[in-house]
């Protein structure tokens, strides 16, 4: 090996990356040539480079199996979303996705019409009544599609951070009935800050970038021969639409709450007052 420099540790690092696969070799050099071109851009003190490395292995050491830290970090750095538009390019008439989120967990099957929130949130929140279908790009109804839905309640919590709430609450997975059809019952959902205890938070703090996230429902639909739709819909008027702490919102995801207070309508749907209205068709992608 010749005699190292600055000027040529690039490139004798990369002469020593020999993967069989070639899809390894390629990542693993772009990783290479991009990181060494951001040390010589930013030219990091040693006090600052093993900063970073606490940073990571701190983050790393929040992750568990309802937190995901690295998820959040990426999240926050756009990186989630850069990766889902170069990964969905969707077709004409498929709905857009967005990120997973952290938040994601263990749901059971319910009946189209069940009611979600079984929480305090039942009590004190906003009825919402959220319904649609589930079809091809050319319209046509998909039978039997799973949504598995999840959402935070009215003061902008997860079941899985707030021990306030019943176990799976606020999430549930439902199937298309014979028109391709869904609907269920919950609550309004909040916007909220995403976990700031961590790593994550500090680094915000420390970039002067706030925490929220502007309030919506989750959706991950799936059906035989479709890809996967991963993807939210956001509550229309909400003051973080412009500046989501993950980047995540879409225009065609922003979707109308339409206030009803007719109360016999209202009765109908078991409601004991006003309530929310939310009307959306999903359509996939053929795989």
């Amino acid at each position: 090996m010749s005699i190292l420099t600055e000027e040529n540790i690039t490139e004798a690092v990369l002469a020593n990356i020999n993967a069989e696969n070639p899809r390894i070799q390629q990542i693993v050099t772009g990783f290479i040539r991009h990181m060494h071109a951001f040390i010589r851009e930013v030219e990091p003190t040693e006090d600052e480079w093993f900063a970073g490395i606490d940073f990571l292995t701190r983050t790393g050491q929040m992750c568990d199996d309802k937190r995901q830290e690295f998820i959040l970090f990426s999240d926050t750095m756009g990186i989630t979303m850069l990766t889902d538009f170069i990964n969905h390019r969707v077709a004409e008439g498929a709905t857009e996705t967005t990120v997973t989120g952290p938040f994601h967990a263990k749901a059971f099957a319910a009946e189209n019409g069940a009611i979600i929130a079984e929480g305090p949130e039942w009590e004190r929140g906003e009825y919402t009544l959220v319904r649609g279908r589930v079809t091809d790009t050319a319209g046509n109804p998909i039978v039997g599609a799973k949504l598995d839905v999840w959402q935070s309640d009215d003061e902008g919590a997860y079941d899985v951070q707030d021990e306030k709430q019943p176990e799976i609450n606020l999430r549930a997975i439902f199937t298309t009935d014979e028109n391709g059809e869904y609907w269920f019952r919950t609550v309004k959902p909040s916007s909220y800050p995403i976990p700031t205890d961590g790593p994550v938070g500090e680094l915000l703090k420390a970039t002067g970038r706030h925490p929220m996230r502007p309030a919506h429902i989750h959706y991950l639909i799936t059906a035989p021969g479709y890809r996967r739709l991963i993807t939210h819909l956001f509550v229309e008027g909400d003051e973080y639409l412009e500046s989501d702490a993950v980047f995540g919102v879409k225009d065609s995801l922003v979707v109308p709450f339409v206030k009803n207070d007719n109360l016999e309508k209202a009765g109908e749907y078991g409601f004991s007052g006003p309530f929310y209205e939310v009307e959306y068709d999903f359509a996939l992608e053929k795989a």
